[in-house]
C-alpha cells in the first residue's frame, strides 16, 4: 500500500512517529497522525480544517496541546522508567533486598557502571523511513491508526484515485470515527461534513 502514498503523504506517515516520539507517546495513534497531517499550515488538511471551525483555531499548537493533556507519556520515557524502577526498588526492599546496596558492593569489587549492560548495535536498516529518523527504532502504530490507513486506501478506491495523499489519510480517520483524532475534532465542533465534502473537493484527478 505504501508505495501509492503521494510524497506529501508519506511525509505524514514519518511526521507522525516522529511527533509521538518528540512527546514519548507510543503506540503512534490516530491523534499523532492528525498532528502531522497540520505540520504545514498551508496543507490541505490544515487549510480544510481552518475552513471548518468558528470557535477555536485548529492547528498544530492546539492539537499538540490536547494529546499532551490527554495521553500520557508512554514507560519508554526516562521519567516514567525512573518511577517504575523506584517502585521495583521499594518491593524489592520491602523482603530484604536492598538494590542500592547491591549496586555498591559490585561496584567496588567489580568497578563503576558493571551492571550496566552494553548498548547494542544498532542494525543497518534499508527502511527509508527509519534512516529518515536517524537509525532511531519504528514505534509501533496502534490498530486504530493502522485501520485509518487502510481506510484512507479505500476511500482513494471509492474516489477512483490511483494514489493517497494527505486528504485520503484525513478521510480515514474521519472515516472511522473512533479514534482520538476524531474526538479531539468533535469537542472543537468541527463540522464533519463540511470537512469532508471540502477535502473531497481539495482532491485532484491524480497524484501531483
Amino acid at each position: 500500500m505504501f508505495e501509492r502514498f503521494t510524497h506529501a503523504a508519506r511525509e505524514a506517515v514519518v511526521g507522525a512517529q516522529a511527533e509521538a516520539r518528540e512527546m514519548r507517546q507510543s503506540p503512534i495513534g490516530t491523534e499523532h497522525v492528525l498532528l502531522a497531517l497540520l505540520a504545514d499550515p498551508a496543507g490541505p488538511v490544515a487549510r480544510a480544517l481552518r475552513a471548518n471551525t468558528t470557535e477555536q483555531p485548529i492547528d498544530a499548537a492546539f492539537v499538540r496541546a490536547e494529546i499532551i493533556r490527554r495521553v500520557r507519556p508512554s514507560p519508554t520515557d526516562p521519567k516514567a522508567e525512573a518511577d517504575i524502577e523506584a517502585e521495583d526498588a521499594a518491593a524489592l526492599k520491602a523482603i530484604g533486598i536492598d538494590l542500592d546496596a547491591v549496586r555498591k558492593a559490585i561496584e567496588e569489587n567489580f568497578g563503576p557502571g558493571a551492571l550496566n549492560l552494553p548498548p547494542e548495535p544498532a542494525p543497518r536498516s534499508r527502511n527509508p523511513l527509519r534512516r529518515r529518523l536517524g537509525g532511531s527504532p519504528h514505534l509501533p502504530f496502534s490498530s486504530r491508526s493502522k485501520k485509518t490507513l487502510e481506510l484512507s486506501l479505500r476511500e482513494a478506491i471509492n474516489l477512483g484515485h490511483n494514489y493517497i495523499a494527505p486528504e485520503h489519510l484525513m478521510l480515514g480517520i474521519l472515516r472511522d470515527g473512533q479514534g482520538l483524532a476524531t474526538l479531539i475534532l468533535a469537542e472543537a465542533n468541527v463540522d464533519f461534513d463540511k470537512l469532508r465534502a471540502d477535502l473531497i473537493r481539495a482532491l485532484p484527478d491524480k497524484a501531483a
